[in-house]
C-alpha cells in the first residue's frame, strides 16, 4: 500500500511539473520571397530575403532551439536555414501545429516560420492576444516571442533586420 501511495504521489507531482512548465515559441513570417516569376507558387527567397534570414540568425544567436516548424514551402524552410535547429518539422494547418506544440513540446524552445495570413492565427491558437490587427504582404520584419503556459500565452513583438516600418 505504501508503494502505491508513493507511486501515485510521484505521478501527481510529475504531472504538476509538466503542466506548470513554460514553452517558449518564437514566430516569424518567412523572409522576402522572389517575385520575379508570378507563376511560381513556391518561390525561393529573394536576395533581400536571404539577407533577412541571416539577420534572423543574428537576432536569435543566443537562443537554443529544440525544434522548428515550417510550412512545406521553400521560403519558410530557407528562412530558418541559418539557424541552428536540430529538427525542422513541416506543418500544414494551424490546429495540428498548435496541438503538436502543446502536446509534444511542453517546456521546450521552438521557432515557427509562417505566412502573413497565418502568423497571428498561430499566436491566437497558442492562447495569445494578437499584438497587431493584421500582417500585410510587406510585413517581413516582425518577430513574436510567446511564453506559453497551459492555454495562455504572453506575447512580445519586436522587429529585426532592416525595418519596413520606420
Amino acid at each position: 500500500m505504501k508503494k502505491l501511495l508513493v507511486l501515485l504521489s510521484l505521478t501527481l507531482l510529475f504531472a504538476n511539473i509538466i503542466s506548470a512548465q513554460t514553452t517558449t515559441v518564437w514566430i516569424v513570417r518567412h523572409a522576402e520571397k522572389d517575385k520575379s516569376n508570378p507563376q511560381d507558387t513556391n518561390p525561393n527567397l529573394s536576395d533581400e530575403g536571404k539577407v533577412r534570414a541571416g539577420d534572423l540568425a543574428t537576432y536569435l544567436k543566443k537562443v537554443k532551439f529544440d525544434v522548428a516548424f515550417a510550412t512545406p514551402t521553400k521560403r519558410t524552410h530557407q528562412t530558418l536555414d541559418s539557424l541552428v535547429v536540430p529538427k525542422v518539422i513541416d506543418y500544414k494547418d494551424i490546429k495540428s501545429l498548435v496541438d503538436s506544440i502543446k502536446t509534444n513540446y511542453i517546456g521546450k524552445t521552438i521557432i515557427v516560420a509562417g505566412h502573413s495570413n497565418t502568423v497571428l492565427e498561430i499566436i491566437e491558437g497558442l492562447g495569445g492576444k494578437k499584438p497587431k490587427e493584421e500582417l500585410t504582404d510587406d510585413d517581413y520584419d516582425y518577430i513574436f516571442e510567446l511564453s506559453v503556459k497551459e492555454d495562455k500565452a504572453r506575447v512580445k513583438m519586436e522587429q529585426y533586420g532592416r525595418p519596413h516600418h520606420l
